[in-house]
C-alpha cells in the first residue's frame, strides 16, 4: 500500500518540524530529495528557470562533493539546498551516534540549518537531537515518483488530486524518477490553478 501523505500524527511526533505549511494562502513549496546528479539536476534547473520557479534541493552529501559545481549551479540559480545527510542513511536501521555523525559530515557541502531524513525515517533521539540546529522538513505529498512501477501518468494525477494550500511535495533529483516526464505540466497546471511556489523560510521556519 502507498501512502501520499505521511502519518497524521507526525506534527505530534515531531513538534517544530515542517509537514505542510501553515496557510490559507494557494501556496506550494517544491522539494528535490537525493542530488545532485549530473544527468537529471540541470534539466531540473532549466525547467524550473522557465517558469520561474524556485525551489528547496535536500542533497546527499557524497553526490554534492563529486559535484560540486551542481551545488553552486543550484545556489547560483537562487534556490534553497538541504541537508540530506552524507550516505542516505537509514534512521530506523542506524545508530543515533552514527546518524548524527553522517548528518554533520554533510553539512559544510549541503546545509548546517535545513534537513530532511533519507526515507522519512527518523527516530525520536534522532530527532530531538538535529532539532536544536536543524528545521527538520518531511512533505505533505509525495506521488511515488522514484517507483519506476508507478508511473508518470499516475504522480501526476495524484499531484494535481491532492494538492492543497501550503503543500510541501517531494520529488527526486536522479535518473530514476520519472519527474522530468510530469515536471513541466504539474507546475504549469497548478499555477493555472492560482497556485504560486515558494521556498519562504517565513513559512518553512514556522514553529
Amino acid at each position: 500500500m502507498r501512502f501520499f501523505r505521511p502519518c497524521f500524527i507526525g506534527d505530534w511526533l515531531f513538534p517544530g518540524s515542517v509537514f505542510r505549511m501553515k496557510t490559507n494562502e494557494k501556496i506550494l513549496c517544491l522539494t528535490f530529495d537525493d542530488g545532485p546528479d549530473p544527468a537529471s539536476t540541470p534539466q531540473i534547473l532549466n525547467i524550473l528557470e522557465k517558469r520561474g520557479i524556485k525551489a528547496i534541493f535536500f542533497c546527499d552529501g557524497i553526490a554534492g562533493e563529486k559535484h560540486r559545481e551542481l551545488i553552486e549551479a543550484i545556489f547560483a540559480n537562487g534556490h534553497l539546498i538541504g541537508n540530506h545527510g552524507f550516505a542516505h542513511p537509514d534512521g530506523w536501521k542506524t545508530r543515533s551516534e552514527s546518524y548524527i555523525a553522517d548528518v554533520a559530515r554533510a553539512a559544510h557541502i549541503t546545509s548546517s540549518t535545513l534537513f530532511r531524513p533519507p526515507y522519512g525515517h527518523i527516530s525520536l533521539k534522532q530527532y530531538r537531537i538535529l532539532r536544536r540546529n536543524y528545521k527538520v522538513v518531511f512533505w505533505d505529498l509525495m506521488p511515488y515518483d522514484f517507483d519506476g512501477k508507478f508511473g508518470s501518468e499516475r504522480s501526476l494525477r495524484i499531484l494535481k488530486k491532492l494538492i492543497r494550500p501550503g503543500s510541501v511535495i517531494v520529488l527526486h533529483d536522479k535518473p530514476g524518477s520519472s519527474a522530468l516526464k510530469f515536471l513541466p505540466e504539474f507546475i504549469d497546471y497548478a499555477m493555472t490553478s492560482g497556485y504560486e511556489f515558494v521556498i519562504d523560510s517565513t513559512f518553512l521556519c514556522q514553529k
